[in-house]
């Protein structure tokens, strides 16, 4: 469909909870290939939620497959998520983590280790998904991101726990 531009902090929107939507709805599944469009066009991304974009619907899509990380895992591709919730979460991760929307920064997160995340997919079939590592941490980022957080309000430190991204 289209890519859309990403919104940036300090952009009040990404501070706001997004709102859960009906799966049939033929706008969700304009929104969810939008996401999907954007993601791909940014050439890194692992994964992007609606908010990121300036929607406020619960949406999220995740697909580590093509990142260095993702490959030494098992994966699941491409996640279309809507309304997702995390209903188990286990162990614990230090993991360095980056975002679309906080372009020049990135920052040590404590994630879960494994989770099982609770979905709607595109086609609206309820699915649940058992994820590990780092598809697991993605995951976990872009649902923040439906409930207005972004990583840098979960890592310890401001001063010892955000680095300003080299350059490429």
């Amino acid at each position: 469909m289209a890519v859309r531009p990403v919104l940036i902090y300090p952009d009040p929107m990404l501070k706001q909870v997004a709102v859960c939507v009906l799966a049939t709805d033929a706008t969700v599944a304009d929104l969810v290939q939008d996401l999907v469009d954007t993601m791909a066009a940014a050439g890194h991304s692992v994964g992007i939620a609606a908010p990121q974009v300036g929607d406020l619907r619960r949406v999220a899509v995740v697909d580590v497959s093509a990142s260095k990380l993702g490959q030494q895992q098992h994966h699941h591709g491409l996640l279309e998520m809507i309304n997702p919730v995390i209903i188990e979460r286990s162990g614990s991760r230090v993991f360095r983590e980056g975002c679309m929307s906080v372009p020049e920064y990135t920052g040590n997160v404590t994630r879960a280790e494994h989770i099982v995340v609770e979905f709607t997919d595109r086609q609206g079939r309820l699915r649940v998904v058992e994820s590990d590592g780092f598809e697991a941490v993605a995951i976990q980022h872009e649902l923040d991101h439906l409930d207005g957080r972004l990583f840098l309000d979960r890592v310890s430190s401001l001063k010892t726990d955000v680095f300003r991204r080299k350059t490429r």
